[in-house]
């Protein structure tokens, strides 16, 4: 399912990132590529999407976090 469908709260592990290399590349630099756990913070289906990757919060774009798939 893709991360911009998860409830605050759940911890979820990347599967993977369904988009071109230029944003692969720079949700890699932040940490979310596939295999790592993050749990989310902020999902209220308006304004940013935020999530935990280890002791980092990370703000996402909802057309994001929509091209994450997550388990």
């Amino acid at each position: 399912m893709p991360l911009s469908m998860v409830k605050v709260g759940k911890r979820v592990r990347i599967l993977a990132v369904n988009a071109g290399r230029r944003l692969q590349m720079r949700l890699a630099s932040m940490g979310l590529v596939p295999g790592v756990e993050i749990e989310v913070i902020s999902n209220n289906f308006r304004g940013p999407f935020i999530v935990a990757v280890n002791d980092l919060r990370l703000v996402l774009g909802r057309g994001m976090a929509h091209k994450i798939e997550v388990e």
